[in-house]
């Protein structure tokens, strides 16, 4: 069956498939350049129950983030097959150099979404990871394959997979060729993000990197149907609020929605909370693991004094070290 990892490495993006076939993809890194120092968690403060039956506060587990290489290794995985790049934003490449030379990749997802070298001088992350990512994406890896899906792309493992997630399909919402050309030219690649869904057997999870409003624009317009009652949504730039619409929220109307880490004066649990749609913080539950079953998507998190809070906590109902809290019915 299968499942995906939602990781909690710090104020970037990383999350990993096990598809049904046992091909693993990646979408997007971060925090892959220092080794795992274990989970501690810190004091928990300011818990109380959501009126949504959700739970707020902070659990500290941002302190204590997951290395992607350590997990993948961890899980078993000898090799990726397929890498999708959101966007070249650096906290979405952390770790990239680490990740083709130790575990290995097969195929890269380019969006065509260009951006000028950062200064690393100063900076927390590797121009190595960098380097490697532009000696990849131009083809110079002999043993990659570059693959420039976009919305409207069919092939094999684009927009034409199985709906019960037997597969390793995904479908391909964003960008458009238009989306990229915009981003290139105005420099912002974040409205170019792809836009992922992956259609499971329990239902439908929605990767969106960091798309903006143009980007949701048109996923609305022309996928509308496709995202509407999603069960998960991976936040879109992680969750921060950064002067966009949120109307968006109401096409999809996510079940579940995954956040990133950030401080909470950053994050939009306004446009959330307003039409009540539950979510999840990293810095609550650190990882966070989705199973796909038929009757639904089961919900596991790595912070046990987070999934006590919830009646479903089952502390011997466990997956690679993750607590079960519930499952999403399908719709």
């Amino acid at each position: 069956m299968p499942t995906i990892h939602f990781l909690n490495v710090g104020r970037g993006d990383c999350s990993i498939i096990q598809h049904g076939s046992g091909r693993v993809t990646v979408i997007d890194i971060c925090n892959g350049n220092r080794n795992a120092r274990g989970y501690r968690l810190l004091k928990t403060i300011a818990e109380r129950p959501s009126p949504l039956g959700w739970l707020t506060g902070d659990y500290g587990m941002r302190e204590n983030p997951t290395d992607p290489i350590r997990y993948l290794n961890n899980l078993g995985v000898r090799h990726v097959f397929r890498f999708v790049l959101s966007h070249p934003d650096m906290d979405h490449l952390d770790g990239f150099k680490a990740l083709v030379d130790e575990i290995g990749i097969w195929n890269f997802w380019d969006s065509g979404v260009r951006k000028e070298k950062p200064n690393f001088e100063g900076s927390p992350y590797s121009e190595a990871d960098w380097d490697c990512h532009v000696t990849v994406r131009d083809g110079r890896h002999s043993n990659i394959t570059v693959v420039t899906p976009r919305s409207g792309s069919h092939f094999q493992f684009a927009n034409a997979g199985d709906p019960e997630g037997r597969g390793d399909c995904l479908d391909v919402l964003a960008p458009t060729a238009s989306l990229v050309k915009a981003a290139n030219e105005n420099g912002d690649p974040n409205d170019a993000s792809y836009v992922l869904i992956y259609r499971t057997c329990g239902g439908k999870i929605v990767f969106p990197g960091d798309a903006h409003d143009g980007t949701w624009e048109h996923v609305i317009h022309e996928h509308g149907d496709k995202v509407a009652d999603c069960s998960v949504l991976i936040a879109p730039h992680h969750g921060r609020a950064s002067h966009r619409s949120y109307e968006f929220l109401d096409a999809l109307r996510p079940k579940l929605t995954l956040f990133g880490c950030a401080p909470s004066k950053h994050l939009a649990y306004d446009a959330w909370n307003r039409r009540h749609l539950p979510h999840i913080t990293n810095n609550q539950a650190g990882n966070v693991i989705l199973e796909a079953v038929s009757s639904g998507i089961n919900v596991y998190v790595q912070n046990s004094e987070f999934a006590r809070k919830f009646g479903a906590f089952d502390g011997r109902k466990t997956l690679h070290s993750c607590f079960f809290i519930g499952q999403l019915a399908k719709a």
